[in-house]
């Protein structure tokens, strides 16, 4: 889309992103969602915003533990009327190429590799965890960050240490444990376990020549977490999520009549399962913040 004053960069899953004549960056979070390495046809109504305004709280509750990237939620001169509650004007930063990964239960890629080695990114775990199960302590597990369309590929902690340096992949560590750990406490105030998420820093590079490590990109939204609730967590099954699974649910049944792991795109949702995921996404903004969506 052009936008008087904006060059766009690159449009991603679901965000768009321009930079200004200040050289700021300014995000556009979109209604788009994904599942299995899809961009869908169908938008979910809302998502854009609020992964945007949950964001936005979520940085006001971290602020004493690490700073972030966020300049202004003003919708740039000249913008669509749409960008109103979805944009971002951030700081540019140097972003570090991994993706920071906490996990305080297991779930997802950690329950594959578990079942396969007994351990998570290299990281060994004791006996006996199962899906869904609380590890003894969180733990720090790296992912590359992969091209559109592709795979981040999860890597041992060594190997983030030689790709970005020792320093630097310590820092990660100790400040993704210690958001998480934040994050975590405050999700279970309110009823939610947080299973595990995933942060994206950067070094904002500040006149005077100092070097920050910065929150970058989306925090603690559906999008980049598995929140679960702790009233219906039960070890041994999959856990009930406040995220995208009424989609891929639907995408894996019948109903769908769609191979995934064909060439075929999938087909659009049906307007029920758009309903049930966006209220899902509204519970979650509701349930974190204790703030009314409307």
């Amino acid at each position: 889309m052009e936008v008087p004053g904006l060059t766009h960069l690159h449009t991603g899953k679901v965000r768009d992103l321009y930079r200004n004549a200040d050289g700021d960056l300014v995000m556009v979070a979109s209604d788009r969602t994904s599942a299995y390495d899809w961009v869908l046809p169908t938008e979910i109504p809302d998502k854009g915003r609020v992964l945007t305004r949950l964001s936005l709280w979520w940085f006001d509750q971290l602020t004493d533990l690490v700073p972030h990237h966020v300049l202004s939620d003003d919708v740039p001169a000249g913008a669509p009327a749409d960008w109103e509650g979805r944009t971002l004007v951030c700081k540019s930063l140097r972003m570090v190429p991994v993706e920071c990964v906490a996990r305080g239960y297991l779930a997802g890629s950690g329950l594959v590799e578990y079942d396969r080695s007994r351990t998570v990114c290299g990281l060994a775990l004791p006996e006996g965890l199962t899906n869904g199960s609380e590890l003894p302590s969180p733990i720090f597990t790296p992912a590359t960050k992969a091209a559109v369309g592709d795979h981040d590929e999860n890597v041992s902690y060594e190997e983030t240490a030689r790709q970005v340096g020792a320093d630097v992949a310590a820092a990660l560590r100790r400040t993704t444990l210690a958001v998480y750990g934040r994050a975590r406490d405050i999700a279970r105030e309110r009823g939610l376990i947080l299973a595990d998420t995933k942060f994206e820093f950067g070094f904002d590079e500040r006149p005077d020549g100092e070097h920050v490590l910065t929150l970058g990109d989306e925090v603690l939204t559906p999008d980049s977490s598995r929140f679960w609730p702790a009233d219906q967590w039960e070890p041994g099954r999959a856990q009930p999520s406040f995220d995208k699974q009424f989609i891929r649910d639907w995408l894996t049944s019948p109903a769908a009549a769609w191979d995934r792991t064909g060439e075929q795109p999938p087909p659009a949702l049906p307007q029920e399962i758009v309903e049930a995921t966006r209220a899902k996404y509204l519970e979650a903004y509701e349930r974190l913040t204790g703030l009314s969506w409307s």
